[in-house]
């Protein structure tokens, strides 16, 4: 069992406008649904960020019943997609898509959700010790899957409960989608600790959300760096939240200015500021900056959780023990996940990565042993001979051009410069010329109405690649 809830009975689960759940009801519903599947099979829940959505979590995941979480609004062909792929025994949903699944059956529901069993007749067999399914970072439809263990799965909870101290007494609220595994890693520490979920689909940019903020006397928030460019925008240093105590990023490097401005307006409020670093392949956290050295060390992601560890590799698989020197950032620790599946056979393989993740990102390491992300090892181009970190490239752009949102891309010899705002191109040309020293031959500069992003506010790189040949 995940979580061991019959020890917080009495005390609020969950609150959902004025109505709270007692984790005694919490129990009552999530075991309802498990009992009407009533044996080890995978079952797709779509999310919302709604009561009902976490019932069908806790009861599959403290059931021994396997769940992959989705976005519930998920297109109904990429939708279509994993449910051919992966057959399973049930779905359960909203029940306002009911209709999309005219042929499948209604078993159970509750609190606006309903419990369907599918009409896939082929067995699926499932790793012994597979506990959950979740898509990769940044993926929308992809059949491509990240396989967690019951082990991966309480080892960071409990890594996460330790180090941000998660007890009983705090309140967060659902700032984040379900789906995404930073917005589960909150769902899950808070219940883990016996501590309380205000739970809404509304967002920060809805009055009513910050209104539950003050009045359900909230203690956390969690966001990506999208989150919180837009938090400095709506003027969040200026609101009054005596409550709120703790402010945590993820998801993305933090602009080390932005980084610098929380921290600052952490320290001088008597609250903490704690930047981590994670992906789904560890389940969520792998690193995180302790709040105390979230000023003096701005712009780093921090030290290895509590459990794991932390090295670089130079190109030739060599560890690097030099400070200020960057490779690629190995993680190891017990959350690291099995692997991945990208077919339903695949969901009976075991561990295929033995506690050890090659991030894919490049860092290093200064001389107190904290580590900084400095690009990814995929973001960077080599233009004329000369080496471009996409991701340094699209910060300097947002600190010159403050009002608007960029994204850098590439190809062969092109440097593709995406922007959201008004006619800027020969500006944003001339500016990159020469702050970056490139011949203006290689870049090509491209206004487009939105950047495409993931429910987490993540950019979709791969879909900027429909306007290279325009």
């Amino acid at each position: 069992m995940m979580f061991n809830l019959s020890a917080y009975k009495g005390d609020v689960s969950l609150i959902d406008g004025e109505h709270c759940v007692t984790y005694e009801m919490l129990i009552h519903k999530s075991n309802a649904i498990a009992k009407a599947i009533g044996n080890r099979c995978l079952v797709f829940i779509l999310c919302t960020n709604t009561p009902a959505s976490i019932y069908g979590y806790v009861g599959t995941i403290n059931n021994n019943i396997v769940p992959l979480l989705l976005d519930y609004k998920l297109d109904n062909s990429l939708l279509n997609e994993l449910l051919n792929t992966y057959k399973p025994d049930y779905l359960w949903l909203p029940k306002s898509g009911r209709h999309h699944f005219s042929g499948m059956k209604c078993v159970f529901g509750d609190d606006g959700y309903e419990l369907l069993k599918t009409c896939y007749e082929e067995p699926v067999s499932l790793y012994e010790d597979l506990a959950l399914l979740m898509t990769t970072s940044g993926s929308t439809g992809s059949p491509k899957l990240v396989r967690l263990s019951y082990d991966n799965i309480r080892s960071n909870t409990e890594s996460i409960v330790s180090y941000l101290n998660i007890d009983a007494g705090e309140r967060a609220i659902t700032s984040l989608p379900m789906h995404y595994v930073y917005g589960l890693s909150v769902i899950n520490t808070h219940l883990y600790a016996g501590a309380s979920l205000v739970v809404t689909e509304k967002t920060m940019f809805q009055r009513e959300f910050w209104d539950m903020v003050k009045t359900q006397a909230v203690t956390s928030f969690s966001g990506v760096p999208y989150t919180y460019t837009m938090l400095e925008k709506l003027r969040f240093f200026r609101m009054n939240l005596p409550s709120l105590h703790t402010l945590t990023q993820a998801g993305g490097k933090l602009d080390p200015e932005l980084h610098e401005k929380f921290a600052r307006y952490a320290m001088e409020r008597g609250k903490k500021f704690v930047v981590m670093y994670g992906a789904a392949e560890a389940t969520a956290r792998m690193g995180y900056l302790p709040a105390e050295y979230s000023l003096a060390k701005a712009g780093a992601m921090g030290i290895a959780i509590p459990g794991g560890r932390f090295e670089l590799s130079d190109d030739n698989d060599n560890i690097i023990d030099l400070a200020d020197t960057p490779g690629e950032l190995i993680y190891y620790g017990p959350n690291v996940s099995l692997g991945y599946a990208e077919n339903k056979e695949e969901l009976a393989n075991g561990d295929e990565q033995h506690g050890r993740l090659a991030t894919g990102d490049i860092a290093q390491r200064d001389q107190d042993g904290f580590y900084t992300v400095v690009g990814r090892k995929k973001r960077f181009l080599k233009i004329f001979g000369k080496r471009i970190n996409l991701a340094e490239v699209e910060h300097i752009l947002r600190q010159h051009f403050k009002e608007s949102e960029f994204a850098c891309t590439g190809r062969d010899d092109y440097l593709f410069i995406f922007f959201v705002g008004g006619d800027m191109d020969e500006k944003i040309k001339s500016f990159l010329v020469e702050k970056i020293a490139i011949h203006p031959s290689a870049l090509r500069v491209l206004s487009i109405p939105d950047l495409p992003k993931n429910a987490a506010g993540k950019t979709l790189y791969r879909e900027l690649e429909q306007y290279y040949d325009l």
